[in-house]
């Protein structure tokens, strides 16, 4: 049976794209069960509030917003509810992600020559200007509290060359740089921020997308005997955000099954 994780307890945490069956659900269901106040916000809706009533019948404690990461406005009345209603922010957790067919399809089919233009300005506006609009809302919040934790989610395509998906390799590199400013900026006032970048991990996305074969031969060429599951990132996230995690700062945290060894 595993000890808890400390330094979680009552902290007010924001995950930030947590659909059912995926990785920010499955963050925000560990937040929740080390006793974090999860506020569980996504652009839909629905969404959200399904899985913030998930973690209140498992016992708890959680709330549903709806926010578009693209647009200022949304991520600004996010954060003014969470310190209106809860009294300030601990942790954020930054997942959210435009995995559409009208996006991510069409970054995954193209290079930097044939992808539409707005294709591109889309994938960066979620992916990279939208985590530094809730970056930006959160760290006075959490100034206020006397420090915090922020985690960004990168992905293996930051090191992976691709001949398609320039624009979320792109936008992925980028975030770097951003978690490692945000770490150096606001490390003196107690704010920390990371980023985890997940292999493949057996979400209801990658599950409705990848198929059977492809999903097998990445678990072969994988030094592991599994493929990943939102659980496990949810594990690194939860400790990143707690006490446990205090000293780690401005890092890039592989949870990937060893697929990327550097």
């Amino acid at each position: 049976m595993r000890g808890p994780v400390r330094g979680l307890r009552d902290k007010v945490s924001v995950v930030v794209g947590a659909a059912p069956g995926n990785i920010g659900a499955g963050a925000a269901a560990r937040l929740a069960a080390e006793g974090a106040q999860v506020v569980v916000a996504d652009l839909a809706a629905e969404a959200a509030e399904q899985v913030a009533e998930e973690l209140c019948v498992a016992g708890g404690r959680a709330v549903a917003r709806t926010v578009d990461i693209s647009s200022a406005e949304s991520v600004s009345e996010l954060f003014t509810f969470v310190g209106a209603e809860l009294g300030g922010l601990d942790c954020l957790f930054n997942v959210a992600a435009d995995l559409s067919a009208r996006t991510m399809g069409v970054d995954s089919r193209n290079d930097v020559v044939s992808l539409p233009l707005e294709v591109w300005q889309r994938t960066l506006e979620v992916n990279l200007t939208g985590y530094m609009l809730a970056a930006r809302s959160a760290i006075p919040m959490m100034v206020a509290r006397g420090g915090g934790s922020i985690v960004n989610t990168m992905s293996a395509a930051a090191w992976l060359a691709q001949q398609q998906r320039p624009a979320y390799g792109t936008s992925k590199v980028a975030l770097e740089g951003l978690t490692r400013h945000v770490a150096a900026a606001y490390g003196k006032q107690g704010v920390r921020c990371n980023a985890v970048a997940p292999g493949l991990v057996l979400t209801v996305s990658a599950l409705r997308v990848i198929p059977p074969e492809s999903r097998e031969r990445q678990l072969a060429e994988l030094p592991s005997p599994r493929l990943g599951t939102p659980e496990d990132v949810g594990a690194l996230v939860a400790f990143l955000c707690s006490d446990d995690g205090a000293w780690i700062n401005g890092q890039t945290i592989r949870v990937d099954g060893g697929r990327v060894m550097r």
